[in-house]
């Protein structure tokens, strides 16, 4: 029996290394050798014990980039050496929402790293049906694909159109991809993040203008952005309740509201405000083959890069000893790829 290690999060708090048995991929699956994932904010509320719907002992990673060293029967869209990148949303195919091709809010939907065991490990077997050829893109980049999708899923939700106004709130993984894609859209895009070290990794990393949202006269400074309007879509990525009831204020009438970051409790809009200005709202989840496709596609053109989010890298033999340390209680850390 062939043995490999993998980084298990046993319970909250505590993470070690495990030997196990390396299966063969079954019928209609690759065997991935890991090449490099991605770290999310998932994994980190899965170590703190705050991620619900959340089962220990779990293997994380579900931001991943390997090389196919073994394939199942029936397996022949893809070959041993090829780099692939992984979809990790395993949806049910049946359900109202995937025939409609909404795949991403499948009711039944399982995501590998969370539902059940992900990457943080040698190798993964994985549908082949899950996988995205990336051999024009670079490994780090490729393990960014799931985060930088969501965020296409995001701007995609939200119509974005060449020459539209786009105000992105929250400048961590998720709304410096929204940002970056909007952009590369063609969309004139402005950032809003209270976090002077994550502003600044706007203007250096993405060329983009990034306010304080706050500071006194924000409102003022948008519109100075906008020749004077408000922007036509906001694009929330905060999961902040304070920051996604104050959306609604932040648009021009007959503007678009997309919440891709996530609340747990309830929020609460203005009404008045929400119907003077006939807004749409709109949430977004995950993402869908096609966002994967695109994203994959922006990044072998170089239209975006691992650098928009990419800030710290980890080695996978030494992460469990520094994980609390460098990845939790890392103030400056934006997005972190693991090294195999």
């Amino acid at each position: 029996m062939t043995m490999m290690t993998t980084l298990v999060c046993q319970q909250p708090k505590e993470m070690l290394y495990q030997q196990r048995a390396r299966s063969e991929p079954a019928a209609g699956e690759a065997q991935l050798k890991m090449i490099t994932a991605g770290i999310c904010g998932t994994d980190i509320h899965a170590w703190a014990g705050n991620q619900p719907f959340f089962s220990y002992p779990r293997v994380l990673g579900h931001e991943l980039c390997g090389e196919v060293v073994a394939l199942g029967p029936g397996v022949s869209q893809f070959r041993v050496g090829q780099r692939v990148s992984v979809i990790p949303y395993l949806s049910c195919g049946i359900c109202p929402a995937c025939e409609s091709g909404k795949t991403n809010c499948c009711e039944k939907i399982s995501v590998i790293g969370v539902h059940q065991d992900g990457g943080f490990c040698d190798y993964l077997n994985v549908p082949a049906s899950n996988l995205l050829d990336v051999t024009d893109v670079d490994p780090e980049a490729a393990a960014l694909i799931e985060p930088f999708a969501i965020s296409a899923h995001a701007v995609r939700r939200a119509a974005v159109q060449p020459d539209d106004s786009v105000l992105v709130v929250g400048a961590g993984p998720i709304g410096l991809g929204v940002a970056a894609i909007a952009s590369a859209a063609g969309a004139r895009v402005i950032v809003a993040d209270t976090s002077p070290f994550r502003r600044d990794h706007v203007v250096q990393n993405l060329g983009l203008k990034a306010l304080d949202a706050a500071a006194e006269g924000f409102e003022s400074q948008l519109r100075e952005q906008f020749a004077g309007r408000l922007p036509e879509t906001v694009i929330d990525a905060t999961g902040s309740p304070v920051a996604m009831n104050n959306a609604v204020k932040l648009i021009g009438h007959g503007g678009s509201i997309v919440f891709v970051g996530l609340h747990k409790g309830d929020i609460q809009i203005a009404d008045i405000e929400f119907h003077k200005k006939e807004t749409t709202l709109m949430g977004s989840r995950n993402a869908t083959h096609e966002d994967f496709a695109r994203v994959a596609h922006l990044m072998a053109t170089g239209k975006i890069s691992a650098g928009m989010m990419l800030n710290r890298r980890f080695e996978f033999a030494s992460l469990a000893e520094s994980f609390e340390s460098q990845v939790i209680n890392n103030r400056e850390l934006i997005k972190g790829v693991i090294h195999f």
